[in-house]
């Protein structure tokens, strides 16, 4: 893939956002959205000023869309994003790495290469960064699903996958809240962390706290299990941190219930600012009729990914045990 390209669509697309913040006066995530709905629809809105007009013209003719496979276009999106989130606190302000991304899809591909047609929800798609980037790996039909609470990332997640012409059903709501979807193969996503301040909601979970806010992280794993088909597959990157909870105990019960663990695998630590920032690719199966534990969890330290030698190796060591498990 060229970089030159993807470099230059960015400063493109950054330049049209820029411009939108600028004389519309908006955030640059939300003038981000804006620039991508005019890339898709080609139409201005009735607030734009002639010279705004004039400006996004030029950079759609010089963008070209159609001159950018999927993947170079999601990553100059993802470039924008990622600069208008640069300066971001909210914990659902961040974006799942590309590297990780890549691996969650090489995963899915393991367990579910095999079937025609994949059926794939995340549940915290934020601006379905994560989302496309899997699909776009498959090779294999999908129906993908994503749900996004807040207003700005889902018309990110929406304009992104126009854009890439990847079919997405979004839905614009609390995620924790019911969905009307059918059972999937696989949920992925990163998941968020922290209290979910919705206590009467969380009050229909099992993995409700005894006193004070649940843990949305705990929450969200559960939430992917009810809409998860008997057999089908989680795939969430979680916090290390996530068995170390004074509500652990109660989390490893109700997944000893209600699911197999396939595997761990742990991000490069080089990933992040710090150990405690650290986050693993936790793989969960829904326990069905036909369904038994794995033979031996899947554990590994992943390598740093800069390093090709050693990931090499561990993708040799990853196939192997697929393969003496009977994938």
């Amino acid at each position: 893939m060229e970089q030159t390209k993807i470099e230059s669509s960015f400063q493109v697309l950054d330049e049209m956002a820029e411009n939108i913040q600028q004389q519309m006066d908006l955030p640059y995530i939300e003038s981000l959205a804006v620039g991508l709905e005019y890339l898709f629809t080609n139409e201005p809105t009735d607030d734009m000023h002639d010279l705004l007009k004039q400006k996004l013209q030029k950079g759609s003719e010089k963008l070209n869309i159609p001159g950018l496979e999927k993947e170079e276009l999601r990553k100059v999106i993802q470039l924008c994003i990622l600069k208008g989130m640069h300066n971001a606190t909210q914990q659902q302000h961040l974006i799942t790495p590309d590297t990780v991304a890549m691996f969650v899809a090489y995963l899915v591909q393991k367990l579910l290469g095999k079937q025609d047609k994949v059926r794939l929800f995340d549940p915290a798609c934020g601006s379905a960064n994560l989302l496309t980037a899997v699909v776009n790996q498959l090779n294999t039909e999908v129906e993908a699903y994503g749900s996004e609470v807040d207003t700005s990332l889902i018309q990110l997640a929406l304009m992104s996958a126009n854009l890439q012409e990847i079919e997405v059903e979004f839905f614009h709501q609390d995620s924790l809240r019911p969905f009307l979807l059918e059972p999937v193969d696989a949920v992925i996503g990163d998941l968020p962390v922290g209290y979910y301040p919705d206590d009467v909601q969380a009050n229909n979970y099992e993995l409700k706290a005894d006193s004070g806010h649940s843990y949305s992280h705990h929450l969200f794993i559960e939430q992917g299990l009810n809409y998860v088909k008997e057999g089908g597959y989680l795939l969430y990157v979680i916090p290390n941190f996530l068995f170390d909870s004074d509500q652990a105990e109660k989390l490893n019960n109700f997944l000893h219930k209600h699911a197999h663990i396939v595997g761990i695998l742990q991000l490069p630590l080089s990933m992040f600012k710090s150990e405690s920032n650290a986050k693993s690719i936790f793989i969960l199966q829904k326990k069905g009729i036909e369904t038994k534990a794995p033979k031996q969890v899947l554990m590994a330290q992943l390598p740093s990914f800069k390093d090709v030698a050693s990931v090499d190796n561990i993708l040799i060591n990853i196939n192997q045990w697929f393969k003496e498990e009977g994938y």
